[in-house]
């Protein structure tokens, strides 16, 4: 994912490989990252759990896709989202691990709104 821009996302964070597991969707992936590895998402548990790894998302062109798909992985059992995440990222990579410059002075945390 080289670009930044905004897109409606079903997304999932992980605490670790085979780990705990949050399921969530956004119109605003990289704000909604930044707030699961600062402890900042409203929902307690990510926070809880450690949840700060992106280990899988989709993009979707409607947020009520995106919501659907959210409901739908959320009923799933834990081994059915296990093999999602193992599918499309085998090695249980950060998928944002490279997008926060926090080295960079200059650099303001993303926000829900931009």
């Amino acid at each position: 994912m080289g670009t930044h821009r905004t897109f409606i996302a079903t997304y999932i964070m992980a605490s670790e490989r085979n780990g705990w597991v949050y399921v969530g969707m956004t119109s605003n992936l990289r704000a909604r990252v930044w707030k699961h590895k600062t402890g900042t998402h409203p929902d307690g548990y990510s926070a809880e759990h450690g949840c700060v790894q992106l280990v899988w998302y989709e993009q979707h062109q409607w947020v009520v896709d995106a919501i659907r798909r959210e409901k739908r992985l959320k009923k799933w059992l834990r081994d059915w989202k296990l093999k999602l995440i193992e599918e499309a990222n085998p090695e249980w990579l950060d998928l944002a691990a490279d997008w926060y410059p926090v080295n960079d002075p200059d650099w303001v945390p993303p926000s829900e709104e931009d």
